[in-house]
């Protein structure tokens, strides 16, 4: 086994100590449409904000259906505050529409199908892999890919790069739930602008720390 392997998984098991109940930030409750509908508004925006807006948004729009059917500007009007309006909102209808008549109105399983959809890049798809089929899913987000920097676990920032290297090291079973629990780490310690290091329950491990800079 490798040295990495090892870092591995001395890393995951500090994370799910101190994160033990890892979870989607978008509350998308139990409809698996209704996430990929929120992960498309949520590019270049806070969950926070999506959570928000999505409250209301799925009190006007409710089904796959509704949004297929949408008027764009009323729908553009819905999301305005998730920033890109009108490029999300001709995403979504069109991701739904092909929903409908491609997929049964189901949200597909697999990546390759996921990846038909307008708007969707594998970050969205693993989430969708991950969260909704249980399965196997990197999501090499913006604190994912800080993170894996910063404790030495990938040598890029480009997003595909990031999944597959941390795809050859966490365990399959894992992948899901560490990429959350990365989440939580990140905005808790973590942090892209000023990381608080002297808090870091990682610090031994992190490459940043030995080489007394972060990036």
């Amino acid at each position: 086994m490798s040295d990495k392997n090892e870092k591995i998984k001395e890393i995951i098991g500090r994370l799910k100590e101190r994160y033990p109940m890892p979870k989607c930030m978008l509350e998308y409750g139990e409809e698996p449409w209704k996430l990929l509908v929120m992960s498309r508004l949520s590019a270049q925006c806070t969950d926070a904000r999506v959570n928000i807006v999505s409250e209301e948004l799925f009190l006007r729009f409710k089904s796959v259906g509704d949004f297929a059917n949408a008027d764009p500007e009323e729908l553009e009007k819905a999301i305005f505050s998730c920033g890109l309006y009108r490029t999300k909102a001709r995403d979504i209808i069109g991701m739904c529409k092909m929903l409908i008549g491609d997929f049964n109105s189901q949200v597909p399983d697999k990546m390759e199908d996921l990846l038909k959809l307008p708007g969707i890049g594998r970050k969205i798809a693993n989430l969708i892999l991950g969260d909704i089929f249980g399965k196997p899913a990197i999501v090499a987000d913006t604190h994912c890919i800080r993170i894996a920097g910063r404790l030495g676990l990938c040598d890029s920032a480009n997003p595909h790069r990031v999944e597959m290297q941390l795809a050859e090291i966490v365990p399959p079973g894992e992948s899901s739930d560490f990429c959350h629990r990365l989440v939580f780490f990140g905005r808790e310690i973590c942090k892209a602008r000023k990381p608080e290091c002297e808090k870091c329950f990682l610090g031994d491990l992190c490459k940043c720390q030995k080489q007394k800079r972060c990036f």
